[in-house]
């Protein structure tokens, strides 16, 4: 019998504000202003993990501009 690994198809804010080393504060604010995606679902807000990818590829590719 094998045990299966379940991943979370979500993050919540809190989640993210973690992966990326920032603050609640500072994580909700780039949601607020749709600098991360997200969607509404009840009262809470989450974020999809492609999404968080989207927004630090985006970083990356902004740091590379200033640099180069």
């Amino acid at each position: 019998m094998s045990t299966a690994t379940i991943k979370p198809k979500w993050h919540t804010t809190a989640e993210v504000a973690a992966m990326l080393g920032f603050g609640l504060s500072k994580t909700k604010m780039l949601v607020l202003t749709g600098e991360i995606r997200s969607v509404k679902v009840g009262r809470n807000r989450r974020i999809l993990p492609a999404w968080v990818d989207e927004y630090v590829n985006r970083c990356a590719e902004e740091a590379e501009r200033w640099t180069a």
